[in-house]
């Protein structure tokens, strides 16, 4: 990983750590309730897209780290819980060749449960925009339309990131 990437990383932690600080549990999505303990969720990747102009962390609960840590993530397990946590791409002021997070847009997931979730590949699809945490109930079907490329990992995008394993 590199400085810029190591950078990006770490502002983006930082920038989930106060995110959900309400007391108001936002209303479910697509019949999926907003998952506890976002706040202490591990960082598996980032990721930056280019076509829109966001910046993304990639969350996951413990079994999912533990999968994307250890490379057991085609299929991921059942129990696996992916976040990404989506912000606007807005440029330091006083560091013009980084970025850092800007408007926060919207909170995804991705919960991994291959019988509950048959029907759509073994996947409970949610998402919840802005900061007031609005549920998007739009249908599952468009989640599933966007991740069909990646039909062949799971539906994942993501790309675990490499992390240094320190005895």
């Amino acid at each position: 990983m590199t400085t810029v990437q190591s950078t990006i990383l770490a502002l983006l932690i930082t920038a989930t750590s106060g995110l959900y600080a309400s007391d108001k549990t936002p209303e479910p999505s697509h019949g999926i309730s907003y998952p506890d303990g976002l706040q202490n969720w591990s960082a598996i990747a980032v990721s930056h897209r280019t076509d829109n102009n966001t910046l993304r962390v990639i969350l996951g609960n413990e079994i999912a780290v533990k999968a994307a840590r250890s490379a057991q993530t085609n299929p991921w397990p059942d129990g696996a819980v992916l976040a990404k946590v989506v912000w606007k791409d807005t440029q330091l002021e006083n560091w013009q060749a980084a970025t850092a997070p800007g408007d926060f847009v919207h909170a995804e997931f991705m919960f991994k449960d291959s019988k509950k979730y048959a029907e759509t590949y073994g996947w409970g699809w949610a998402r919840w925009v802005g900061m007031e945490q609005k549920p998007f109930n739009d249908g599952a079907q468009i989640c599933i339309a966007c991740h069909t490329p990646v039909k062949n990992r799971d539906w994942v995008f993501t790309d675990p990131a490499a992390f240094p394993i320190l005895k």
